[in-house]
This record gives structure tokens, C-alpha cells and sequence, in this order.
């Protein structure tokens, strides 16, 4: 029996300003966890708020054209967000990539007595197939080096087949293959690998600083926040 969730919307739809423009909707501030007292001043620069989100957004896309590995990747569809921390320590999750189907691609899969789809996002017309969320501000607070790869990491998640699918690897664990030391030094070799390339320092530079110093340079850090996708129930297929 098909039915349709009370409570849950099937779409959430946000425009192309939002991924750009400071004052878009979805667009808020990131909470400032202190200042470090620490100064340099960055090769990137710009009046109003930083748009963390936009910037990472252009990062990514330099990334995917600049390594072949990445290629198969359409940054189009993939929606860079942020996640507010609810605490102040460096560890714990820095990213996390949103895959919006199911395994192989597929739009539905049966789990216990229902058939479930993931919530889809829009940017206007755009189906996303991934949303890659940052947690911030942790993140920023990792050094250039912790940043980049975490970057590269989320990135590599994606499926060859750019399906909505993840990456599944041989070995116990199919996100991180056999070795998570061995997936760690891959990681670092494809960063290395893009500076290689030479992209122009203000795709990266933002990298470099902490949080309390980009947020004391351009005055405020925003960027895009949505709600996480959800899996809806669409149909019962077992009494």
C-alpha cells in the first residue's frame, strides 16, 4: 500500500543564490567559538561576510577538473552545506558526504516491513545527488594539511558511477577498504597530487587560516545550512 508521510516533505528545494549569496535562504552565520590571537593576513579577500560554503563549493570543482581521479565527479550535484558543532573540541567528525540513493543508484530500497527513498534536494532545477557538509567550527580549526585531505577524503566516498551511490571498497570495511592507515596515506597522495597541478592560491588559501581569523578578516563566517535528507517511507510491502 503507497502512502505518503504527514510530516516529511519528499523535496527540499533551495535556489542558486543560496550557494553564493550571503543573504539567500538557508544562508546563516556560524557561531564564533573564540579568538585565537593569532594574525596573517590571507591572499583572499573580500568585503561583507566570508561565504564559507560558496568558496568550498569552488573548491571542490577545482579539485574534480584538476585530478582525473575525480573526473567522473559533476560538482553540480553536489551540494556543499555546513553543520553547526555543538561543542568546541578539535576532534570528532570534520565531514560527512550524504549519498541521496540507495545502493547501485537505485531510488528505493525495502528495509523491514517498508519501501523507503531518500528525501531529493533541488537547487533549482538541479537534482543533487550528494550533500557534503562540513562541521564547523571544527574544521577550520584542523591544520591546512587535515584540511585538504579531509576535502579529498569526502570527495573520494563518491562512486565511479556518480549513481548517489557511495564508494564500496574490498576488505572488512567497504568505505575505507582493508587498512584505514593505507586509505589515510591514499588520501594524502591525492592532495599532494592536486598542489602538484598548481591551482592558484586564492582556490586554497582560506584553507590556511582557523575559524577566529577568517571570521576577524572578512567579519563574519556564513554559510548554506539544510536539513539533513531523510529516508520516507513510501510504501508497506509486508503486512
Amino acid at each position: 500500500m503507497a502512502f505518503q508521510h504527514p510530516r516529511i516533505a519528499p523535496v527540499l528545494r533551495w535556489t542558486h543564490e543560496s550557494l553564493s549569496d550571503p543573504a539567500a535562504r538557508g544562508v546563516v552565520p556560524v557561531q564564533s567559538p573564540g579568538d585565537s590571537g593569532i594574525f596573517w593576513r590571507p591572499s583572499v579577500t573580500g568585503d561583507g561576510p566570508f561565504h564559507f560554503t560558496h568558496r568550498m563549493g569552488i573548491l571542490c570543482n577545482d579539485i574534480c577538473q584538476r585530478v582525473p581521479l575525480f573526473a567522473h565527479i559533476d560538482p553540480a550535484q553536489v551540494l556543499v552545506t555546513f553543520i553547526r558543532c555543538r561543542n568546541e573540541r578539535s576532534w570528532g567528525l570534520q565531514a560527512r558526504l550524504v549519498p541521496l540513493r540507495f545502493r547501485g543508484g537505485k531510488l528505493t530500497e525495502i528495509r523491514g516491513k517498508y519501501r523507503y527513498r531518500v528525501q531529493q534536494v533541488f537547487v533549482d532545477k538541479t537534482e543533487i545527488k550528494y550533500v557534503l557538509s562540513f562541521y564547523l567550527p571544527r574544521f577550520l580549526n584542523q591544520s591546512f594539511d587535515e584540511k585538504l585531505i579531509t576535502v579529498i577524503h569526502e570527495l573520494y566516498h563518491i562512486c565511479p558511477e556518480f549513481s548517489g551511490d557511495i564508494r564500496r571498497l574490498s576488505g572488512e570495511d567497504p568505505i575505507h577498504g582493508g587498512s584505514q592507515k593505507q586509505y589515510d596515506r591514499q588520501m594524502a597522495d591525492i592532495a599532494r597530487e592536486y598542489l602538484r597541478t598548481k591551482p592558484p592560491r586564492h582556490m586554497y588559501d582560506f584553507l590556511r587560516l582557523p575559524f577566529t581569523q577568517i571570521e576577524r578578516y572578512f567579519g563574519e563566517i556564513v554559510g548554506l545550512q539544510i536539513p539533513t535528507p531523510k529516508l520516507i517511507p513510501i510504501e508497506r510491502v509486508l503486512p
